[in-house]
């Protein structure tokens, strides 16, 4: 493994983060003396096709993320370190054994859309192809395997048909269950820059909740969660009611349509009775139905909202319907777009990383399929039919039935449905084998063996996007001296178990070679996914390649932008399937008990279980604690008022979730919004997925992560509190604590609920010089106590400089938390001591919570701006503060801040 400081050339990777894909440039400062030392600077690639040099806020600040801080160094065995052949040799064995004494389906890999195609490619053949179960399964299942199956019904094939540009050709854009200004930034943008450029282009945003994608939308239907298949359904009914089918495309290139428009006409063909279903006004749907018929060049960009439900499928094919009924697919601007959560989930479905899947778009329910495959790896132990998909393969954990399991660049613990239960199963799971980059996660805590794995920076290999743009993700600097790539953990292993020469690969460069010849094995035009055209590549070219879009063949040596365009299909027919769609209700109603309707997502700054984005002070800042979305009415009658700590409970036993409360109109009445990403890292009670029954869709298998219902009640504290610390703080025994990294230290915004044993303030006093490390001779204590005003203050210097402050009171304090952590950068000056524990700099103006991470701009400065300059767009912003001008991320939220001003404003004026 190549440990050398790398060289100051410009290296160009691809963002680890979600699966718009963008390219990178990456800039080396070599004049490090040491690896840990190592500065880059991240550019964005201008030459890459999918963001021509943008970048979002998580992707500029990747290097960031870089430090060794938090790594796993080396492997270890029941919490010790042992040498990296005694560990793959327990892994082996262990393997073995169970398989040899239960068979082979009592072993399971779990793996990630974070992994490189190359290390998918090893992992799927390893288990289906030598170990004999198609027991793989990957969090991707989390993500889009509805609209895997979705696309397979239809098109007989998984292949997404569109590409990014169709999104800024078309002439209306409808965005699904996205709030992609968070959840895709660049993407978002190349639609905003769109809109900006043509007016007249029409953007139709579906969503319950009113997100920062619908800042540019024309139309926003919040709709009723759970109904966007009465949606799409009465859509296809109205097209039909007012002649807008393309008859010539569905006779000549669908099947099934006469029992799919039927049964759209039955059920929703009154646009009353789909107003009512959906929670909408019959006048929003009649314009939504007619800007459908006006505006030929039409995209539906769908995601985790259409995908993550028990009946995703079923969502997903009723857009799919609509689509192939005007005969919009294909064809420039046209077509139904599934975009994908994470850097290479098309990458996992290409090498079939799902349980369900064989290796380039084969598929078990094909046995010739199975023997094909079989023979190209000449596998003589090859698996013969589905193997447990996520949910199913946690439930034979816990039962016993698998033994062994293999997790891989992932978090389940967090990011499972029901996450106690899973996390339950993996305690009692006989060999538990983690390989992640971090040494403290949810998972790694309940592991056997823990493999410490190179990450993004570190890594080589190759990624595919929402569009099927294959690009290289490249290393540009060594990880810990101990740490490996997952594709050799997974080779030594398989050597370990007997299977030598199957894989003996050399570099990631042979394995992507295998990997596209396997796409054209025996292929002629039958299968969608075919990267032939690349399986010849020498280790040079691999390195060199840029960009390209899939199939890359003999008939598309340069790749392909849309697929479909020909009207043919990879159906027996040739023909699209149109699919009759029931819509079903989620499976969980509110009830006296559960009255509020729970929905899951993301943050814009944070990515999945936060070990990576976590780190960086910079992402910390949008929003640093965990916050639940809650209606003014329903807060009104709760009695809860903004900044309260809640508490919310679920159908899934006894853990309950603290959190914040956000009142907030843009949530519909009876429904909640959490965050999906805090964990036990980061909050003592911030798994959101532990509320998350594991109720899935019959046909994909994919968690219904968008609807549980819960009930929420008030958190009474007997004290809440805020301590700054240079240390890591264990807080046994607080009840709620959660913790935001910054530069020189951590933050915790703790509470001490009533009647659990609460510290008194006078007690407090005597314990936190312990819980601050007063083992130190030369510490300096600063103390305030009121016992009136029932409020402590302490702070610890040791030669001038901060080591912790903490402020303890009956409610959360009004702190400059910002001023409080710019303390810990220096030696305190005497007008900051002077003011240490007041809590704030006298006279100094607070730039209140981040608006802008890129340049760290406040929500008061930017108030104060537009009050004294009198600023009215987010353009004039950035020209007075530079906020939104780098990623654009924020610019919804300038343009909201505006609108409150001047709502302010005019009420003033009025009164």
């Amino acid at each position: 493994m190549n440990k050398q400081i790398p060289s100051s050339d410009s290296i160009n990777t691809t963002c680890p983060y979600c699966g718009v894909g963008c390219g990178i440039e990456v800039k080396v400062d070599a004049k490090a003396q040491k690896l840990a030392d190592i500065k880059v600077k991240v550019l964005g690639d201008k030459t890459h096709p999918a963001n021509f040099g943008k970048l979002c806020v998580k992707g500029s600040a990747a290097g960031e993320t870089l430090s060794f801080d938090g790594r796993m160094l080396a492997p270890q065995f029941k919490g010790k370190t042992v040498s990296w052949s005694s560990a793959l040799n327990t892994v082996a064995e262990k393997f073995t054994q169970v398989i040899a004494e239960h068979g082979p389906d009592a072993v399971a890999f779990y793996v990630s859309g974070q992994f490189l195609t190359e290390d998918y490619y090893v992992a799927n053949k390893l288990m289906k192809g030598f170990i004999g179960s198609a027991n793989i399964d990957t969090n991707s299942r989390l993500c889009m395997a509805s609209a895997v199956v979705g696309y397979k019904r239809a098109f007989g094939v998984d292949a997404v048909p569109c590409s990014y540009e169709d999104l800024e050709l078309a002439d209306l854009v409808v965005i699904v269950g996205s709030n992609t200004a968070w959840a895709h930034p660049i993407i978002y943008q190349r639609i905003a820059a769109a809109k900006k450029q043509r007016p007249s282009m029409k953007i139709v945003v579906v969503d319950p909740r009113q997100t920062a994608t619908c800042d540019i939308a024309d139309l926003h239907l919040a709709i009723a969660p759970g109904s966007d298949a009465n949606l799409f359904n009465g859509l296809l009914a109205s097209l039909g009611q007012n002649e807008a089918l393309d008859e010539a495309f569905i006779n000549n290139h669908t099947e099934g349509f006469k029992e799919a428009f039927s049964h759209a006409q039955i059920l929703q063909g009154d646009i009353h009775r789909v107003a009512k279903e959906c929670g909408l006004e019959v006048t929003q749907l009649q314009t939504f139905y007619r800007w459908v018929r006006e505006h030929q060049k039409m995209v539906t960009l769908y995601s985790q909202g259409v995908n993550q439900s028990s009946s995703g499928v079923d969502k997903s094919n009723a857009i799919i319907n609509v689509h192939l009924a005007t005969g919009r697919i294909g064809q420039v601007g046209m077509g139904p777009f599934s975009i994908t959560g994470q850097p290479n989930a098309m990458g996992g479905r290409e090498v079939g990383g799902l349980a369900n899947q064989l290796a380039a778009h084969m598929d078990f329910s094909n046995s010739e399929d199975i023997h094909r495959v079989a023979r190209f790896w000449k596998a003589a132990n090859m698996a013969q039919s589905n193997g447990l998909k996520a949910v199913d393969m946690f439930n034979a954990v816990a039962t016993g039935k698998i033994k062994a399991i293999w997790i891989m660049n992932t978090n389940p613990v967090v990011s499972m449905p029901n996450a106690n239960f899973v996390r339950q199963a993996l305690q009692r799971c006989e060999m538990v084998v983690v390989s992640d980059c971090m040494q403290h996660t949810d998972t790694t805590e309940v592991a056997d063996v823990l493999l410490p794995a190179l990450t993004w920076g570190e890594i080589d290999g190759t990624v595919t996007n929402s569009e099927r743009t294959i690009s290289r993700q490249r290393a540009f600097m060594a990880g810990p001296e101990n740490a490996r790539a997952d594709w050799w953990m997974l080779c030594e292993v398989a050597k370990r178990m007997g299977f030598v020469d199957a894989f003996d690969y050399q570099n990631v460069a042979q394995i992507f070679r295998e990997h596209a010849a396997l796409s054209g094995y025996q292929n002629n035009g039958t299968r969608d996914f075919d990267i032939s055209g690349l399986a010849r590549l020498s280790d040079e070219q691999y390195q060199q390649l840029t960009p390209m879009q899939w199939p890359v063949n003999v008939e598309n040596p340069l790749g392909t932008k849309r697929l479909f365009s020909d009207g043919k299909f990879f159906t027996p027919s040739g023909k699209a399937r149109c699919i009759a769609i029931t819509p079903q209700a989620p499976r969980y109603k509110t009830d006296a008990q559960f009255p509020f309707v729970l929905n899951t997502g993301r943050y814009r700054d944070q990515w999945h279980s936060m070990t990576r984005t976590g780190k960086t002070a910079k992402l910390m800042a949008h929003r640093d604690e965990m916050q639940v979305e809650i209606h003014p009415h329903d807060a009104a009658e709760k009695g809860v008022v903004d900044g309260q700590l809640l508490c919310l409970q679920g159908k899934t036993g006894d853990y309950r979730l603290i959190a914040r409360a956000q009142v907030s109109a843009k949530q519909r009445r009876g429904e909640l919004f959490v965050p999906m990403h805090w964990n036990r890292q980061f909050a003592s009670a911030g798994n959101v997925d532990a509320l998350i029954p594991a109720v899935v869709d019959g046909l994909s298998g994919q968690p219904e992560f968008k609807h549980a219902v819960v009930n929420v009640q008030p958190f009474k504290s007997a004290w809440q509190g805020v301590i700054f610390s240079r240390q890591a703080l264990k807080l046994e025994g607080i009840a709620y604590w959660n913790k935001v990294s910054g530069k020189d230290f951590s933050r915790y915004e703790i509470a001490m609920e009533q009647g659990k044993e609460a510290l008194s303030l006078h007690e407090l006093q005597a314990h936190l010089p312990t819980l601050f490390g007063a083992q130190n001779p030369s510490s300096e204590w600063l103390s305030y106590l009121d016992a009136n005003q029932q409020q402590l203050r302490m702070a610890q210097l040791v030669d001038g400089q901060l080591q912790a402050v903490a402020f303890i009171a009956l409610e959360s304090h009004t702190l400059d938390r910002n001023w409080l952590g710019s303390l810990f950068a220096e030696p305190l000056a005497a007008q900051q001591r002077r003011f240490l524990l007041a809590g704030r700099n006298s006279g100094a103006k607070e730039t209140g919570p981040t608006v802008c991470s890129c340049f760290g701009v406040g929500l008061n400065t930017i108030i104060e701006a537009i009050v004294s300059q009198q600023l009215s767009s987010a353009e004039q912003i950035g020209q007075a503060l530079k906020a939104g001008t780098n990623c654009g991320s924020c610019v919804p939220e300038l343009t909201e801040i505006i609108a409150q001003q001047q709502a302010k404003i005019k009420e003033l004026t009025s009164a």
